[in-house]
Order: C-alpha cells, then sequence, then structure tokens
C-alpha cells in the first residue's frame, strides 16, 4: 500500500469522475464511487483521508453519504469537499452545518479543487501528527514513575527520551515489605504508538502480578516466570514479545537479585573497569515452558549499575557501526566520576556518533553506591534520587 494519502472520488458523471481520478492520481492514491452506497462499500475497505463528492447522485446521494459517515466513530472525522451544480445558499448552507470541509460548485477550477485537497490534507495530517504525539507522551508518562528511591550511601539516576511518538521503553519500581526494592526495565518489541500502547498495557499487567505475587516471593525469576505465562495465555497481549529485567535491591546489604529475559545486559561499572551482567535467559512470550533463573551481585563501593534499553547499544558510530556493549560499557566508565553520570554517558556517547541526536528510544537507569569513608565503612554522600524525564525544557545530552 503506498504511503501518499488516499482520496475518494464520488461522482455519477463518468466523464469527470475519470478527469479528476487523472488529475488527482497524480499527487494522490486515489478511489472512485458512482454513488454514495458504493463509497460507503469503499470506505469499508479502505478508509481516506479525504472524500470529494458529487450531491445529486442517484441510489444514494452527498447528504445522506455524509450523514452516514458523521453517525460512526470511526468514519465522523474523514474531511469531506461537497462538488455540485446547486448553487442556491441553502444547499450550500445545510452542507455546511452538516461539517463539511469546503463546498464547490459546478463548473469549477480543477486546479482550484486541487489546491484546496492539498491544504485540507496537510491541515488533517497536521492534526493527526500532533494528536499521534500527544498520545504518546500521555503514555509515556504513565509508564515512567514520577519518583526515584532516596536510599543512604545510594544514588539513584533514572533519564528518559523517547524518540518522537515514542516505542514500547518502560520502567518501574515498587517497594517490597522488607524494605527492598524491585525494578522493572522492559522493551516491547516494535516502533512507534502501536508499541507504546502494548508496553503501558503490559507494565499494567506487571504492576498488578507483582502487587499479588510480592506477598509470597521477592524472587525476580519467579516473578519472571508469572509474566511470561500471563504474556502468552492473555488474549489483549497475545503474539507481544518483550525483553524484561526485574531486579531487586537491597539497600542494607548492597545485594542485587535479578533475571533477565533477554534484555540488554546490565554492566557493573568499578574504579577498575566495567563488567557485563553475563546472565540472560529467553525473551518473555517465546514458549510458555521457559525457565527463569535468579542470579546475584553485591554492589562494591564507589561503583555503579548501569541498566538500559537498546537506543544506546545500538546508536550508530562515526565509523558506521554500532557502539554494542562494549562502547556504552567505555563511555559508563567514564561517568562514573561525574557530577551528572547518566548525563555524562549520554553525552560520550553522542561525541561519538554519526549524528547529534538518538535514533531511537532512550532509557537509562543508573543505581550508584558511593565510596566509603577511610577507617569507618560509611558511605560518604548521603543518597539522591534524581529523575530526568523528556519534557521538552530538558535538553538533549551533547557534545558541546
Amino acid at each position: 500500500m503506498s504511503d501518499r494519502p488516499h482520496v475518494l472520488v464520488v461522482e455519477d458523471n463518468k466523464t469527470l469522475r475519470r478527469l479528476l481520478e487523472y488529475r488527482l492520481g497524480k499527487v494522490y492514491d486515489v478511489a472512485v464511487a458512482e454513488d454514495g452506497q458504493r463509497a460507503l462499500a469503499a470506505v469499508e475497505a479502505r478508509a481516506p483521508d479525504l472524500i470529494v463528492s458529487d450531491i445529486m447522485m442517484p441510489v444514494m446521494d452527498g447528504f445522506a453519504l455524509l450523514a452516514a459517515l458523521r453517525s460512526e466513530p470511526d468514519t465522523q472525522a474523514i474531511p469531506f469537499i461537497f462538488l455540485t451544480a446547486k448553487a442556491d445558499d441553502l444547499s450550500r448552507q445545510k452542507g455546511l452545518r452538516k461539517g463539511v470541509d469546503d463546498y464547490l460548485t459546478k463548473p469549477f477550477d480543477v486546479d482550484h479543487l486541487i489546491t484546496r485537497v492539498g491544504q485540507i490534507v496537510q491541515r488533517s495530517q497536521v492534526y493527526q501528527s500532533r494528536l499521534t504525539a500527544k498520545i504518546g507522551r500521555d503514555f509515556s508518562d504513565r509508564l515512567l514513575p514520577r519518583e526515584m528511591p532516596a536510599e543512604p550511601g545510594y544514588r539513584t539516576v533514572f533519564f528518559s527520551r523517547p524518540k518522537e511518538d515514542g516505542g514500547g521503553d518502560l520502567f518501574d519500581w515498587t517497594r517490597a515489605g522488607d524494605g527492598s526494592y524491585l525494578f522493572t526495565v522492559g522493551d516491547i518489541m516494535g516502533k512507534g504508538l502501536q508499541a507504546k500502547f502494548y508496553a503501558f498495557s503490559f507494565l499494567s499487567y506487571i504492576r498488578s502480578t507483582l502487587h499479588a505475587m510480592l506477598r509470597e516471593t521477592v524472587s525476580p525469576a519467579r516473578l519472571m516466570q508469572r509474566v511470561n505465562e500471563m504474556l502468552i495465555t492473555d488474549a489483549v497481549l497475545e503474539e507481544t514479545f518483550a525483553s524484561l529485567l526485574l531486579m531487586r535491591w537491597e539497600p542494607d546489604t548492597h545485594r542485587l537479585t535479578y533475571c533477565n529475559a533477554g534484555h540488554c545486559r546490565p554492566i557493573l561499572v568499578t574504579p577498575d573497569g566495567p563488567g557485563m551482567v553475563e546472565h540472560s535467559d529467553l525473551i518473555l512470550g517465546l514458549d510458555l515452558g521457559t525457565t527463569y533463573e535468579d542470579r546475584a551481585l553485591v554492589l562494591p563501593p564507589d561503583s555503579a549499575l548501569l541498566c538500559y534499553t537498546d537506543g544506546l547499544n545500538e546508536q550508530v558510530t562515526r565509523s558506521g557501526g554500532m557502539f554494542g556493549e562494549g562502547g556504552v560499557a567505555l563511555g559508563a566508565q567514564q561517568a562514573l566520576r561525574a557530577e551528572q553520570p547518566v548525563h555524562a554517558l549520554l553525552s560520550w556517547l553522542l561525541r561519538r556518533s554519526e549524528k547529534p541526536t538518538f535514533d531511537d528510544d532512550v532509557l537509562v537507569f543508573w543505581l550508584q553506591r558511593q565510596p566509603l569513608h577511610a577507617g569507618d565503612g560509611q558511605a560518604s554522600a548521603p543518597a539522591t534520587g534524581w529523575r530526568h524525564h523528556s519534557a521538552a525544557d530538558h535538553r538533549q545530552p551533547n557534545g558541546a
């Protein structure tokens, strides 16, 4: 199917119908119908971006066609231009009251009609783009937390910036009854608003599942098993695939227990260098029989754990390749001692990127344990919880 806007011409005069089909067809995908009844069938087959219709037609006239379209939620907003030989004010006023976007009387100038079609289609596309972006931002706000945990001796940093209307990146956290925290980092396969919708639905399921199961277990693997079963058996999310990292953080013992279902492997950043958190199981939604396993590590002093989505490792470098895990790890190492580590990491990557902006959604979670005071075993600084979201007043990190 073409990416060009789709225009439906409804006209009972064969000569005029073919003329409009030919002239409009140079710019748009054009379908034609002889009367309102055939036009309704054409709309059902493929919804047009605009309809150009005569008023006086057999079987079903233009007013009846317009009324039928305006009565259905799926078609009531389709832009509409009336073409008619009726030049009296009553017909014109009736058309305008019914919500037509323009009203041209025969004989008309075809070039003028083409200009009006272009203006109305463009206006409709701008409106649709703004609406899609607004919905995407609304989903983004609901997919991301409004605050971050704050624990003595730790810094928790979160950053998210969707690309345009965004895809399926998600992040969430909750506190268990024993004082530990459970973090969720995920990516729904797909792009754009559809992925964002499924991510919103998926995260809703995860939240309800975790809240129900945390009464009986804090094991990320057991929770992951249940989420996988839900994703495969639920009709709403059928054939939806996701990568997911579930991680339990115990601030008092500095212990991290994690289960990874095909997500980007976290990076452990220490003063001696970065390393990958190795283990990963199969992504969610593929196999009902998949088993998941808990792994654990202790976060050393003056070290950080970096969790992220694939907008970082798939970013293209100046040499034409992707950064990959190794490139992200190098950037994370440079950011370890920075005052704003996530901003430092993203700026480091962009300075070495093919483009000055990221090509995909960016989501980063940085959990950093502060250095110890010499001799007393205590952390050198209080915790800070910092969240950087994608609001318009936040600038894109760059190499400046």
